[in-house]
């Protein structure tokens, strides 16, 4: 299900923002990147468009994932609470 982050509370979305930047994998390369600058990347790809928040009910958990991928996949976008 596909969650407008703006509707949510500020600490909340850093909450969402820090477990995902600092998820196994997340990888910048040989640069050193600090956390705050992580997180304020990912929030800009989610102000763009570029990157969208999904929230699984079942395991109540949440993703960011880009949305070109998600259109791989048959995404169409734009619905709001529907996966």
């Amino acid at each position: 299900m596909a969650i407008p982050y703006q509707q949510l509370s500020a600490e909340a979305l850093d909450g969402i923002l820090e477990d995902f930047v600092c998820r196994e994998g997340t990888d910048y390369g040989d640069y050193d990147v600090s956390l705050e600058d992580k997180k304020a990347q990912v929030k800009a790809q989610l102000a763009d468009g570029s990157a969208i928040l999904l929230f699984d009910p079942i395991q109540q958990t949440c993703h960011i994932e880009m949305t070109r991928v998600l259109r791989s996949h048959g995404w169409s976008g734009g619905d709001y609470g529907r996966s």
